[in-house]
């Protein structure tokens, strides 16, 4: 039985382009329009760009290496490619939706496959309330930030601030500070994929704050709202061999 049909895409990396020129030559291809399966070459942040360009599509993204980190990434070897493909196993999921209110009474709305970040724009600390589904959780965070990021995201910046890692099928999202200067003791929440975040900017004149989903970013926002979009279902394959759940499971025990 024939594969699906796929696209080549690559980072402008010399080695991303590299393995472009000889994977094309070697394999059968089709533009992206035609395409039922695209084959990305680079790191985390192709993968994570890639899914973003074919959202509304759908396409499911094979990955391989040819970037700086390969987290979503597969194994990059010229061999076999269809027969991989073939038996990869898809990981499916749904992104954030982000949508802000700004100083000037703007709104503006994004979607998130990693992580939501606000952060502070001024030397001056950020202070945000915090709601889940309505109920204030935290009256004020003083802080750098603060972000909700999926199970997708928690290995990347979430990680980094020392959020908790979350397997794919937890049913949740974490919500992580960034730089907490009060309340000390806080170091952030796991909520249910469904929850509603609020986010409300106190002081917002004088300590603006930026709000981030992935590559999108708006400034000076007073309120932020995220929530998982069940509407929008993104894949990603992975080697049968080196499923995605055996990758956080590693991660955990790095020293």
């Amino acid at each position: 039985m024939p594969g699906p049909k796929i696209a080549f895409a690559a980072a402008q990396a010399p080695p991303a382009q590299e393995a472009l020129a000889r994977l094309s030559a070697r394999y059968p291809h089709v533009p992206s329009a035609e395409a039922e399966a695209v084959v990305a070459l680079g790191g985390d942040g192709f993968m994570l760009e890639m899914l973003h360009r074919f959202r509304e599509r759908g396409l499911p993204i094979y990955g391989m290496h040819r970037g700086t980190v390969g987290f979503l990434m597969n194994e990059y070897r010229e061999d076999g490619l269809l027969e991989r493909l073939a038996r990869a196993v898809p990981m499916r999921f749904h992104p954030l939706r982000m949508r802000t209110r700004s100083l000037d009474g703007g709104t503006g709305e994004a979607i998130a496959i990693n992580e939501v970040s606000l952060l502070r724009e001024t030397r001056l600390a950020a202070k945000i309330r915090i709601k889940v589904d309505g109920i204030v959780r935290l009256d004020e965070l003083i802080c750098d930030g603060v972000l909700v990021a999926t199970p997708v995201g928690s290995t990347a910046y979430n990680l980094s601030a020392h959020g908790p890692i979350l397997p794919m099928g937890s049913g949740v999202l974490a919500l992580t500070p960034i730089s907490a200067f009060r309340p000390r003791l806080w170091r952030g929440a796991i909520v249910p994929h469904a929850a509603t975040v609020a986010f409300e900017v106190n002081e917002p004149r004088l300590r603006p704050v930026s709000a981030v989903a992935d590559n999108t970013e708006i400034r000076d926002v007073t309120e932020v709202t995220v929530r998982e979009d069940p509407a929008i279902t993104l894949a990603i394959l992975f080697d049968a061999e080196h499923s995605y759940e055996e990758r956080i499971l590693k991660e955990q025990f790095q020293a």
